[in-house]
């Protein structure tokens, strides 16, 4: 899966307080290893994650070979906006 840095950033950024702490239980990962899945570069506390970032536009082209860490944030992002309507 593609995308581009730009929006892999504006996801992280609608995810509420304590979100990453939610994604890391689980999936059973360490926080930094969500955090640098979203752009962190602190792979000494955590680990590196499946992705690649190629330069381009919008901060580049993020290829996400593992899409677990996207896909349990988007759902926090899907479930936070369904409980305020």
């Amino acid at each position: 899966m593609n995308i581009t840095f730009a929006e892999l950033r504006r996801i992280k950024h609608q995810l509420p307080t304590g979100s990453v702490k939610k994604i890391a239980d689980g999936l059973s990962l360490d926080e930094q290893t969500v955090r640098n899945f979203f752009g962190a570069n602190k792979f000494k506390e955590g680990d590196f994650v499946g992705k690649h970032i190629q330069p381009g536009p919008n901060g580049g082209i993020v290829n996400i070979t593992d899409d677990s860490i996207l896909n349990a944030a988007k759902k926090i992002i899907h479930e936070a906006q369904f409980a305020t309507q």
